[in-house]
């Protein structure tokens, strides 16, 4: 059962487990400072692919297939999959799932929905609605990049402020049976936050209000405080978009910062590699919550974090027009579950 604390915050009386997990990287994020988290780095961009959207697709597929097969399930095991991207209709998504046979919710909360998509796995399994679940989500440069900004070959000058697209993808199996896995313990459901920024490329200024929201009723609901959780990670709010938050945060009181963590900020080397303020898309969050924080949790490392992932909901037509960008971001309260000391 699923119980309200507030408008929006959710306790789940028992835990939902993630049972499995996996990720994978293109070759500029594997070759950044958390490469070795990723189950596996895919050197060709097409991933063999003829397009951009196939290889998309395909990066989205072989991952879920990695999850299932870490714990030995097929596509007959899963009752229900929840998937999401940034491109339009959700079409990395549904090409992607389309050979499973499965039933399929498709998603879409921009870089937000990894953690929408546990939300909506985690309520579904509680409430009986299914057995076992997974959730997925991806982004690709190559994709993101012709869609939202500018063709590929246009070659523009990108600002101080502008976060590279990650080539990733995440993907974790939920149930209610494995103990000794990290758990879904409560939820905030994000509320759509706008605060005037117009800017495509200042991607983390618009959507740090939204984070900084969530995680302010996160705290009130609970009575907690960030000195209950040892990581509180967001999900690609970059450099300006990250001080940006942390100074949000201080404003209502609440010193984030010895706790806190951006997947953007982590994702690649900001000297050596040329990304400006860090990375951004739904496999940024999806992938290093899987490749590097789940195994921690799993370890007993971190023994109870708060993901937050966080969202542009942008259309570039409307960004065209001149209107500015509302943003979301939703939270997942992850806790350790029984630690295996051999893992």
């Amino acid at each position: 059962m699923a119980i309200s604390l507030a408008r929006g915050s959710i306790h789940l009386e028992k835990p939902v487990y993630i049972s499995s997990y996996s990720s994978t990287a293109g070759k500029k994020e594997g070759s950044g400072p958390m490469g070795e988290c990723f189950d596996r780095i895919e050197t060709d961009s097409h991933f063999g692919q003829k397009t951009w959207e196939q290889a998309e697709s395909r990066m989205q597929q072989e991952t879920v297939y990695r999850a299932m097969e870490k714990i030995s399930l097929t596509a007959d095991d899963i009752d229900i999959i929840l998937a999401g991207d940034l491109i339009n209709q959700c079409t990395s998504s549904t090409y992607s799932i389309r050979p499973f046979g499965i039933p399929f919710l498709g998603l879409f909360g921009a870089c937000s929905t990894m953690a929408e998509s546990l939300i909506t796995g985690a309520l579904c399994l509680i409430s009986g609605a299914a057995k076992r679940a997974v959730c997925v989500t991806s982004s690709h440069f190559s994709t993101a990049e012709r869609q939202f900004r500018f063709p590929l070959s246009y070659g523009g000058q990108r600002p101080p402020t502008a976060q590279w697209t990650c080539t990733a993808s995440g993907a974790a199996v939920l149930d209610m049976q494995t103990k000794n896995a990290p758990a879904i313990e409560g939820a905030c459901i994000g509320k759509i936050t706008d605060l005037g920024v117009c800017d495509a490329n200042n991607m983390g200024a618009a959507m740090a209000p939204a984070a900084a929201d969530t995680l302010t009723r996160w705290f009130e609901a609970t009575g907690t405080s960030p000195m209950n959780y040892d990581a509180v990670v967001t999900g690609d709010l970059g450099l300006f978009g990250g001080q940006l938050f942390l100074e949000l945060m201080m404003k209502q009181g609440y010193e984030v910062h010895p706790v806190y963590h951006d997947c953007g900020v982590m994702m690649f080397d900001m000297d050596r590699q040329d990304v400006h303020a860090g990375g951004s898309g739904c496999g940024c969050g999806g992938s290093l919550l899987c490749g590097h924080f789940l195994p921690l949790v799993q370890r007993g490392v971190i023994r109870r974090m708060l993901f937050i992932a966080t969202g542009a909901l942008m259309s570039p037509m409307l960004v065209q027009q001149g209107e500015s960008i509302p943003s979301v971001a939703h939270l997942v309260e992850i806790v350790s579950g029984e630690v295996d000391e051999n893992a």
